[in-house]
């Protein structure tokens, strides 16, 4: 989707010890080390941990944990041991601005997991980028996020180098859904709804125009605001258009509401969307039987992955309170990522991090590539993940099963 940090903690050097020195713009470099004797390394997470997509954030943020627990069993850098530290950015670019702000103002962060939602990402990745500071996001899918503004226009200009991702963009997710409702499902006449949001909205165009490339007719548009639950105009509207389905670019919060209500009215037709729908909370939504509905969504399903399977393990075994959801899988291989591209710059400064570790930070992760979680994990040149599988889900019998995946090829 989406429409998805590194401190050091000083002490006292001990003789022999290794030392490694933070990055940023402090001139006054101090050898940092753990009473341990290590350098202690925290991967910093910002996702919406409080509120309706909280389900999401948490999964993230534990996945994340998950992966540093992993670095510090196999010590996987010497002489570092990693954290994590937690930001909430409720899902509000205004918030996640504020956090970026926390992030990239004490010089010992190096990297950030997040965040979850396109929008929030627009408003950090300038902060990032004036202090060399890396994100990956693990489910922002709007593709001006790494390809620019005009990419549409088949200008496509990497806005901020310090901006990765391991979901997929919406240009993928987008034309495999209508290439797929069109050719399997056999939609003809589709009534298409977005959130206004700039995940929702964008998804919700590539949807359309690759729909009435492949032949199909868009019967009909409209807009909803998040957070409003009151969507029977609209669901009239539906009904009336003789649609054969509808496509929703929004969130599962929406999106579960939004299906209930076009029932109630009478049009049996179902409702369509991309990864923001792939929650159970979706379903929890609707008063009535989402049986039918579709979602895509990034990826292979995990449970299907033989990559995926150490992780859905080791993650049963933490106890965490909440699932690791849609992006679980993609938050991890972002933070072991992050934990590559340090051992990487660790290793190539004779075990040390250079005073300019934020941007050889961001240098190696162009240049990372591992069989991780979700599967082969690297970036390509606008730091979008070069791994293009998707999956269609319906919901059958009260829960989402998976019913094709693939990997897209235009």
């Amino acid at each position: 989707m989406r429409h998805r940090s590194l401190l050091i903690l000083t002490s006292a050097l001990t003789a022999g010890a290794l030392t490694l020195s933070a990055c940023g713009s402090r001139n006054d470099k101090k050898d940092n080390e753990s009473d341990s004797g290590k350098t202690t390394v925290v991967i910093g997470v910002d996702a919406p941990l409080t509120g309706s997509l909280s389900a999401l954030g948490q999964g993230i943020k534990n996945s994340v944990d998950l992966a540093v627990k992993t670095a510090n069993e196999k010590n996987e850098v010497a002489g570092v041991t990693f954290k994590v530290q937690s930001f909430d950015d409720k899902a509000v670019p205004a918030s996640g601005q504020q956090n970026a702000t926390k992030l990239v103002g004490d010089d010992e962060v190096l990297g950030v997991v997040g965040p979850l939602n396109s929008g929030v990402a627009q408003s950090m990745q300038g902060v990032f980028a004036k202090a060399d500071l890396a994100q990956i996001s693990p489910a922002n899918t709007n593709p001006a996020l790494s390809q620019g503004d005009d990419w549409a226009k088949g200008d496509k200009k990497r806005p901020f180098e310090t901006y990765f991702r391991t979901a997929t963009t919406d240009v993928i997710q987008g034309r495999f859904a209508a290439q797929y409702f069109y050719k399997n499902a056999k939609k003809r006449k589709v009534f298409v709804v977005d959130d206004k949001q700039t995940y929702g909205a964008g998804l919700a165009s590539i949807f359309a125009d690759e729909f009435k490339r492949q032949g199909g007719k868009i019967v009909g548009t409209d807009h909803l605001t998040v957070k409003e639950t009151d969507f029977a105009g609209i669901a009239s509207k539906v009904k009336s258009s003789g649609a054969d389905a509808v496509y929703f670019g929004g969130q599962y919060p929406e999106g579960g509401l939004l299906s209930d209500q076009i029932k109630k009215a009478g049009a049996e037709v179902p409702t369509i969307g991309g990864d923001a729908l792939y929650d159970p909370a979706y379903i929890e939504a609707s008063s009535q039987s989402n049986d039918g509905d579709y979602a895509t969504s990034v990826g292979y399903p995990l449970e299907e992955l033989e990559s995926a399977k150490t992780f859905i393990e080791n993650y049963g075994k933490q106890g965490y309170s909440d699932p690791y959801a849609a992006y679980g899988g993609y938050a991890y291989d972002a933070a072991w990522a992050i934990i590559q591209a340090v051992k990487t710059v660790a290793a190539d400064n004779d075990g040390k991090l250079p005073d300019d570790a934020r941007a050889k930070v961001t240098e190696a992760l162009g240049k990372v590539s591992f069989q991780g979680v979700t599967g082969q994990v690297s970036f390509d040149e606008y730091g979008d993940t070069t791994n293009k599988q998707l999956t269609v889900y319906q919901v059958k019998g009260g829960r989402w099963e998976s019913i094709e995946s693939t990997t897209f090829k235009d």
